[in-house]
């Protein structure tokens, strides 16, 4: 992890315009990727337990959470467009070594997102109760879909700061203090969980019976227990960005109320695409649910937990993608344009064959992920087909996930959240529309397939052409 003085030195050889070697550049790609894999897949592992548990429970639990779940994507994904607009204008001041605006861009992201997220949280409330019904879901699943629903939205206020202070952290260079905090929202889930879920009951621990207390909450227990590890956790970021960062740290330095309006204008220009993508993809995403919703219970649970399976397998996609946006964030603030270039080819690079891999592990190894959240064989046997689908798209997965991170760090957000909507919207919904009343839950699987394959090829295309480059600089 990029915790010793090594790692920092290679930083500082970006910040001080130093040349860096090949080693020197896939050190620095796997010193910053490897702690963001493991909170990519720490946050993954969270999803999965958690369906894994509720799963326990039958398949109405399970789909009552499935229903709602792409609808906690898009808020989700606009606190991060929001945290986004901040955190990229800080790695470009700090790979200038300007710490000094990097301080006054925090300091505004934290006022305006926390204005921002009290809108979304007052949103979400009040659309908890219809949309079960708005997303086609049985009268038999829209009251546990509503409570879990509602529970996630009362966590958004301190889950938005938290992830400004953990983007900022790692635009910084700093991925080890987010991971930390990715596994322990983990831990502290999976405990929360255990006792939330479940009521008291008697369990055999070798050859000992022990009574295990429990509240017996089923699906708002797995909602209040998410919701309290990103609360936990949320705090504890908080924290560390505005007291411990060396880079961040706003301790010594007067508050600054009055807006700071080239700051937000840059926020604005960066996470506006990116909030109206998020916007766009999970509509789409809801609207993909309600594709799959008239094919049945077994179907929303069965796609449900081949999501989270396979998100255990793009993680490390998105990990090294988050390494790429710091890199390349930094790199252009320095001005180093051949290194901006360099990492972006290396680290496409590494995603792609690191998602590759992963592919062939989730075709053998579909069955046991499956298992593992479900014991309801019509469900396990639905989500093993879509997982192996799926397992061909990947590597172009990987090109659409890194390309796109890389285009992040340059600022550069309208053209590619332009590309990601024409491909889900044209292609993927389209063919998904068409193939699920002939082929049930693999044809959606399929038009997903195809479509991540498409969209992986035009985002090569994007970084080929360098016009990803041509974004003005932060200033």
């Amino acid at each position: 992890m990029l915790s010793g003085k090594k790692g920092k030195a290679l930083l500082e050889m970006i910040r001080n315009g130093q040349e860096m070697n090949g080693n020197q550049k896939l050190n620095l790609i796997i010193q910053l990727s490897i702690p963001s894999i493991l909170a990519q897949l720490s946050s993954t592992l969270m999803l999965f337990i958690d369906a894994s548990m509720v799963g326990s429970l039958g398949a109405l639990e399970s789909a009552s959470i499935g229903l709602v779940q792409s609808t906690t994507w898009l808020f989700g994904g606009v606190t991060t467009a929001a945290a986004m607009g901040f955190s990229v204008q800080a790695a470009h001041f700090i790979g200038a070594n300007d710490l000094v605006k990097a301080r006054q861009v925090f300091r505004q992201g934290l006022m305006a997102t926390s204005v921002l997220t009290l809108i979304l949280t007052s949103i979400c409330l009040a659309i908890a109760y219809p949309l079960p019904l708005w997303l086609g879901g049985g009268e038999d699943i829209r009251h546990d879909a509503t409570t879990y629903f509602a529970i996630y939205c009362m966590s958004l206020p301190v889950y938005q700061i938290g992830i400004l202070s953990s983007s900022m952290l790692k635009c910084s260079g700093n991925m080890r203090i987010p991971s930390i905090m990715s596994i322990l929202m983990c831990i502290l889930d999976i405990i929360l969980n255990f006792f939330l879920i479940f009521p008291s009951r008697t369990i055999q621990l070798m050859e000992t019976e022990l009574y295990m207390p429990g509240a017996g909450m089923g699906v708002a227990g797995a909602a209040l227990g998410t919701a309290l590890a990103y609360i936990i956790t949320g705090i504890m970021l908080i924290w560390f960005a505005i007291y411990k960062s060396p880079e961040l740290a706003l301790k010594q330095e007067k508050w600054v109320f009055k807006p700071m309006w080239n700051y937000l204008r840059n926020a604005a220009k960066i996470s506006t695409p990116m909030a109206a993508q998020y916007i766009m993809m999970s509509s789409a995403q809801i609207v993909s649910t309600m594709i799959v919703a008239p094919l049945g219970n077994f179907a929303i649970a069965a796609n449900t937990f081949a999501i989270t399976a396979e998100s255990l397998c793009y993680m490390p996609g998105y990990g090294i993608g988050e390494a790429a946006t710091t890199l390349i964030g930094q790199s252009i603030g320095a001005g180093q344009h051949n290194l901006t270039q360099s990492f972006a080819r290396m680290t496409l690079i590494l995603g792609m064959t690191v998602m590759a891999v992963m592919g062939i592990i989730m075709y053998i190894a579909a069955p046991e992920m499956m298992g593992l959240m479900t014991p309801v064989e019509e469900i396990r046997s639905l989500g093993i087909d879509a997982l192996r689908i799926e397992a061909f798209a990947e590597p172009m997965f990987a090109a659409s996930i890194v390309a796109y991170s890389i285009c992040l760090g340059a600022g550069d957000t309208l053209v590619p959240a332009c590309m990601n909507l024409a491909s889900m919207w044209i292609v993927r919904l389209s063919l998904a529309a068409y193939l699920a009343p002939i082929y049930g839950l693999q044809g959606v699987w399929t038009a997903m397939a195809i479509e991540l394959t498409l969209r992986g090829l035009i985002f090569l295309w994007r970084i080929h052409s360098g016009k990803w480059l041509k974004t003005t600089r932060i200033v």
